[in-house]
């Protein structure tokens, strides 16, 4: 079993990590360079190259990769090809393929607002755009992929099958540090879209615990490496995550794993549909000041929170576990 991933993202890099701890023979191609600094196993550059000569690049990359691989794992709704055509080389060459969707990708304003009222979507999406795709990709492939209940509401009336599946931590990359009650907690939020996020609402939130005299650090991560985002969030107290999605994200899973306290805002239709034991801190927008107050006021709550934290990522994100639900669908393919 020889499975190809393309064609961006760091989710899809800790996938093939987890595939290959479980036996199966995965790779990860990036089609550009990153600003993370992210490490595909495969990285094809294209940014190197004029951009009436990139399609031709990855036409070339398509034909050596059919006689090599036997799955195909799409990310983030994108193929080899902009206008898809390629599903149906693949189709015809006998090839296994799924999608796996990520986020913006497939989440559209008009029915996330319908749940949410403080939902954001990444400019760049228009729903136009993504119910074609989901139409052309459905068309072709039968089975989907996301991580969490939140993703599966757009999707699951094009595909077969959706499968949620938490996204892979390899948790030897994640040793926990569990904060100490301390009188200065150092707080730290690392947002990639500062709208998307909700940062303004947790900027206002701490100009305003600041203003009435409680002690504590904060730190807003932006623009840096991957590495050094990781050395932040292990040294950090308490993490704040996204406030407008209306479910958890990487950073939360992550900042987890490093045993820390996580707000996030998790919608409450979808808060039974995470296993037991979820411990995250459920802070909305208009709520953010007055959860982060009570948090930051209850240090000896840190540290079990954290450990709480750990133990669910060690059940529900663990390269063992999520590598053998993919395999397991991979078989039925």
């Amino acid at each position: 079993m020889n499975v190809l991933h393309i064609p961006y993202g760091s989710p899809m890099i800790d996938l093939c990590n987890a595939l290959r701890l479980e036996g199966i023979q995965a790779t990860s191609c990036h089609f550009y360079n990153n600003r993370y600094n992210f490490k595909p196993d495969l990285n094809l550059h294209l940014d190197s190259f004029a951009s009436n000569l990139r399609e031709e690049k990855i036409k070339e990359f398509m034909n050596e990769a059919l006689d090599k691989y036997d799955i195909f794992h799409f990310h983030f709704g994108a193929t080899f090809l902009p206008d898809k055509s390629d599903l149906e080389i693949l189709k015809k060459a006998g090839k296994k393929m799924v999608v796996h969707h990520h986020g913006s990708d497939v989440r559209m304003l008009s029915k996330a607002a319908q749940l949410n009222p403080y939902v954001r979507v990444k400019p760049g999406w228009p729903e136009e755009k993504i119910l074609t795709d989901l139409s052309v990709l459905s068309s072709y492939i039968d089975h989907a992929f996301v991580q969490d209940f939140e993703l599966e509401g757009y999707i699951k009336d094009f595909y077969k099958e959706v499968h949620v599946v938490p996204h892979a931590i390899d948790l030897n990359q994640f040793q926990p540090d569990y904060p100490e009650a301390n009188t200065s907690p150092l707080i730290v939020h690392a947002p990639t879209l500062r709208d998307l996020k909700g940062t303004e609402f947790i900027l206002d939130a701490v100009k305003e615990l600041e203003g009435s005299g409680l002690s504590f650090d904060f730190k807003l991560i932006e623009g840096l490496k991957y590495q050094e985002t990781q050395n932040l969030l292990s040294k950090a107290d308490i993490v704040i995550d996204q406030l407008r999605i209306g479910a958890s994200g990487y950073i939360s899973t992550e900042a987890m794993a490093y045993g820390k306290p996580v707000i996030c805002y998790i919608r409450p239709d979808l808060v039974d549909k995470y296993p037991s034991g979820f411990p995250i801190v459920n802070a909305n927008p208009d709520s953010i000041a007055a959860v982060l107050r009570n948090l930051i006021s209850q240090p000896d709550s840190w540290k079990e929170l954290g450990k709480q934290g750990r133990s669910y990522v060690e059940h529900h994100h663990s390269t063992a576990k999520v590598g053998a639900s993919y395999i397991e669908v991979y078989k039925r393919l």
